[in-house]
């Protein structure tokens, strides 16, 4: 392993951007595969239609991934593509306004699982029936563990032997389950939003990080609420509190593999990898502007030419 990284180091190729470029291109097909998830899916849960709401809560990964995917793109110009001289106010200004539309996205992320945990709680029994196969021929498809399929004679006894149903969707009454699935769906659910909730928290607090660090090399004379904190106390604090937050998402990694998902542990890891890289940045950052002198604009020593 060492000579191999020896003979990489020796072709002159930087190692950490070749890093970014396979985790980078791993997130675009992970992401592929949500669309495409979620396509199959939209084909049972809204089989009626739907209002705008609706339709974007049923691709709400796709949406959700796509605006991290511009919010990595446009930390990775703040700290390491662009050099210090080049982030001009107004650059600065535009790179943070898109940032912040971005931030909408991943807030209609947050209803939109919020909205799935508040459907929970008014689900509808299904009366009169007690055998998934008196259901087959109707417009109701079967759920549970995020795998949907129609009801026909052939499989109604292998997606359930439960003699009670529930209907997760009224007043649509598309998709039942049983109890098992219902709270698989459930925890399924509330992991979805204890996910997102720990990302815009892990994202604050790279977004203060990056603030804070602009102030202290002069880019930015203000950081908004954060104008009174001390920078070094202020960085410990943030990045004490992220090793935290990310062991929550380890938390919701092992959870989605203990249920099957391991596409989905999967992508969370490569999105793990992704923002560790992007920290790497910011420490790069400090470290070359603590050193630089203070008669010069400093310059990231990893920014191409």
């Amino acid at each position: 392993m060492t000579s191999i990284l020896q003979r990489f180091r020796n072709s002159g190729i930087n190692l950490t951007q070749a890093v970014k470029l396979v985790v980078y291109a791993l997130l675009l097909i992970n992401f592929a595969f949500y669309f495409i998830e979620e396509w199959q899916i939209a084909q049972f849960t809204r089989a009626n239609g739907g209002t705008f709401l609706q339709w974007t809560s049923a691709f709400v990964t796709s949406i959700d991934e796509l605006a991290w995917f511009v919010l990595l793109f446009l930390f990775e110009l703040e700290t390491y593509v662009l050099d210090d001289a080049a982030l001009t106010r107004r650059r600065l200004i535009l790179m943070h306004g898109a940032r912040y539309v971005c931030y909408a996205f991943l807030a209609h992320t947050v209803y939109a699982y919020s909205v799935d945990i508040v459907k929970l709680g008014n689900v509808e029994a299904v009366e009169n029936v007690s055998s998934l196969c008196q259901m087959e021929g109707g417009k109701s498809s079967f759920a549970s563990n995020l795998d949907y399929s129609e009801i026909t004679i052939k499989n109604c006894e292998e997606l359930s032997s439960a003699n009670e149903f529930i209907y997760l969707d009224p007043p649509d009454y598309l998709i039942v389950t049983d109890a098992e699935g219902f709270v698989i769906e459930t925890q399924l659910s509330v992991v979805d939003l204890a996910e997102s909730i720990t990302w815009l928290l892990i994202l604050f607090s790279i977004e203060a990080t990056v603030m804070l660090q602009e102030r202290s090399i002069g880019i930015s004379s203000s950081s908004g609420f954060l104008s009174s904190f001390d920078t070094e106390a202020s960085l410990k604090l943030f990045n004490r509190a992220k090793v935290v937050l990310y062991c929550l998402l380890w938390g919701a990694i092992a959870y989605w593999v203990f249920r099957g998902h391991y596409i989905y542990g999967w992508d969370e890891f490569v999105w793990i990898a992704g923002f560790v890289l992007i920290e790497n940045n910011i420490s790069g950052w400090r470290e070359e502007t603590a050193g630089t002198d203070s008669s010069g604009p400093p310059i990231k020593e990893n920014s191409p030419a």
